[in-house]
């Protein structure tokens, strides 16, 4: 039964097998085919790991300045990665600094649908201060991000952050990461049920295993918990076992991620995700209510343009869920990843390629199977849009909310330009709730009428531009992190978004398309994190100092775009554009944006164009 502790498991080369009724597992003995290939690393160390705990507590008390490499990977699923500041390779060799890099600790604070409190802000500007680098980052994923912790200081932040009524489990590696959800505060049952179903899934496929309480959180000789968001109470050894009802004793093949939203409200990009939900509504105004999802599913960004096997995705519908039966869909949805995913190369271990294999007739098939029923087929609904909040809007409770726009998430004080200090006179004075953006910005609820110029006065004597002061362009750009902390990273991203923004706004005013809205999304490596795939303008690291252009996606998001030219230097990327809004100014029809001329004319008639 959905929900029920895994019995034993075996692990074959694509699928976790099970003996229960959820499973078809055919038989104990596994095929030749199965015999002889060999699963990733990873599934053995998770499998060996005691439920994630691996050596990670032995290595905290040593005084080495890094972790071993499995006890790193385990730590992804604690919500930290270790990382290194690339910058300062050459220094760390020169004055033979162990290891030859200065290492250090990024960790992430999951925030379903991006709500946070004031006080959970300010303790966390407070943390990034004492003992990080300094500055926070709004993630494209609703969280907050923070880098350059020591790891002597990791246990002492993660801590914190659970005693603040916020965690980190899960915020990485092989589970169901953070919850998106449409940010927007409106006071209604349409936004107080996505958020509702935010926080269910959340609790729902947070992970089980006593190993993070045990390791971050129990802090006294009785060991009771101080508190840990998302769960009940728990003194040491409980759950010692460590058996996980969803996940299993080797969680997922790789990450998992999902997103709640709706057809005129997709900010929080459910096509992307592994699971979206798209909210179907009846009734008009204040009588209007959720009565279901459409599950969407199979959506992933990631590629390795030198593995032909790999592509982005955007996600296919999988059924319409009433009210009441979206989690247990969404369950089956996870267990039939869980065993069925690729375990034997990671580059083809997300549920998209499962979903690619198998065609959505036959996964449909066995969500079914695992489900225990027929799945109603998705309703017939077009998604339109998608509301960042910018701006000063009314909530519908006589309060008003003000959407910031952050350019790449950077909350930090550099000169003239102190987000951060007026972010913390805000937060003390004003003390309003907060929520994070699916594009990196930042919302500030419940504001009283009358205290908007007091809002205002703040942020404008920090030196915080508003959000009216930007274009549209920029206002719908976002960079993932890159260098110098990102390994991955092969060159430039959040560091060169904004002075390559004001180059391309240039080539937007010689063509009178200054007011144009379109999303523009880069990221430092092909992997995807700022979701480029689907984006209007995709700029994708390639090479030091190049990118590989791509146009053609949707402002909506349901829709993959195209390569436009390869390995295109920084230099040359605003000038390519110009070529590119040139010919959409002459051609395109009335009200047509950006991407949808793309994706009408076609790669060809673009390049020829262009030339």
């Amino acid at each position: 039964m959905l929900g029920d502790s895994p019995p034993a498991v075996r692990v074959t080369a694509n699928r976790l097998e099970m003996s229960d009724s959820t499973s078809t597992a055919a038989s104990a003995t596994p095929s030749a085919e199965e015999a002889e290939v060999k699963l990733s690393a990873n599934e053995g160390l998770k499998e060996g790991s005691e439920y994630l705990r691996g050596s990670i507590r032995e290595e905290l008390a040593n005084d080495a300045p890094n972790f071993t490499g499995d006890a790193t990977q385990l730590l992804k699923h604690h919500g930290t990665y270790e990382q290194d500041d690339r910058d300062r390779r050459k220094e760390a060799k020169a004055e033979g600094v162990p290891g030859g890099k200065y290492f250090s600790m990024m960790v992430r604070t999951v925030i379903p649908g991006g709500k946070i409190s004031s006080e959970q802000m300010l303790a966390q500007l407070d943390l990034c201060e004492d003992v990080a680098e300094g500055n926070l980052r709004l993630t494209t994923r609703q969280t907050i991000q923070v880098h350059g912790v020591p790891k002597k200081n990791l246990h002492h932040y993660i801590h914190k952050v659970n005693e603040i009524g916020l965690t980190t489990i899960a915020a990485c590696g092989d589970v169901c990461r953070n919850m998106m959800c449409s940010p927007v505060p409106l006071k209604n049952a349409v936004y107080d049920g996505m958020q509702d179903l935010t926080d269910r899934l959340l609790h729902h496929f947070k992970p089980r295993s006593g190993a993070y309480a045990e390791m971050w959180v129990i802090d006294n000789e009785s060991g009771e918990k101080t508190s840990v968001a998302g769960g009940p109470p728990t003194k040491v050894g409980h759950n010692a076992e460590g058996l996980e009802p969803i996940y299993g004793k080797t969680y997922l093949p790789r990450k998992f991620k999902m997103g709640v939203g709706l057809p005129e409200d997709n900010n929080a990009d459910v096509y992307t995700q592994d699971i979206g939900f798209l909210a179907i509504t009846e009734g008009q105004g204040s009588d209007r209510r959720i009565v279901g999802y459409n599950i969407v599913v199979g959506g992933g960004m990631g590629r390795t343009p030198s593995a032909a096997k790999t592509f982005p995705a955007v996600g296919q519908p999988l059924c319409y869920a009433p009210i009441g039966e979206e989690i247990a869909v969404a369950e089956a949805v996870v267990k039939v990843q869980r065993d069925f995913g690729d375990r034997s190369d990671r580059k083809t271990a997300r549920l998209k390629y499962l979903v690619a294999n198998w065609g959505i007739a036959r996964f449909k098939e066995k969500v079914e199977e695992y489900v225990g029923r027929d799945l109603a087929p998705p309703k017939l609904v077009v998604v339109s849009g998608q509301n960042d909040g910018m701006g000063w809007h009314e909530q519908g409770d006589g309060l008003w909310y003000y959407g910031l726009n952050i350019e790449n998430g950077r909350v930090k004080d550099e000169g003239d330009y102190r987000l951060k200090s007026a972010l913390r006179e805000i937060c003390t004075t004003m003390a309003p709730p907060l929520r994070i953006t699916g594009h990196q910005s930042l919302i500030f609820c419940d504001i009283p009428d009358g205290d908007q110029a007091k809002l205002e006065s703040i942020l404008k004597s920090h030196g915080v531009p508003l959000s009216d002061s930007f274009s549209n362009a920029r206002r719908w750009s976002m960079a993932c992190v890159a260098l110098p902390t990102c390994g991955l990273a092969v060159t430039e991203s959040e560091r060169i978004l904004p002075s390559l923004m004001t180059q391309i706004e240039a080539e937007l005013a010689k063509h009178g398309l200054q007011d144009e809205t379109f999303t523009t999304r880069m990221t430092g490596c092909p992997n995807g994190c700022a979701r480029p795939y689907n984006a209007e303008i995709g700029l994708v690291g390639r090479a030091k100092e190049k990118y590989t252009m791509f146009l053609g996606g949707a402002l909506r998001g349901d829709r993959l775009n195209w390569i436009y030219k390869d390995m295109v230097h920084a230099d040359d990327v605003a000038p390519e554009l110009g070529k590119v809004f040139g010919y959409f100014k002459a051609n395109r029809t009335a009200g047509e944006t950006l991407g949808d001329f793309c994706d009408r004319v076609g790669k060809e008639a673009v390049l020829a164009a262009c030339e």
